[in-house]
């Protein structure tokens, strides 16, 4: 697989967005990790669709990711938007 390819194929598996918020080096580490946090739910629900994760087990899985975005979030100090 020459090197164009191995690139495409990463970006498919991995895609990443680029942030469009409001720019501080906080919002853009959380960002990151909230990108993470989804890429990784999704390969929890499709491996429970494929029969390889339980629901119990995957729902365990996805409160510690959520966990960790939450604490993410409360130790990055970024303020909740009240206008939502």
């Amino acid at each position: 697989m020459n090197n164009h390819s191995q690139i495409d194929k990463h970006n498919f598996i991995y895609p990443h967005y680029q942030y469009s918020g409001e720019f501080t080096p906080n919002n853009l580490v959380f960002n990151a990790n909230f990108q993470e946090f989804s890429q990784r739910v999704s390969y929890i629900c499709n491996l429970q669709t494929a029969g390889k994760l339980s629901v119990d087990e995957s729902y365990k899985q996805i409160e510690i990711l959520w966990e960790q975005l939450k604490q993410s979030f409360q130790s990055l100090n970024i303020e909740k938007d009240t206008n939502i």
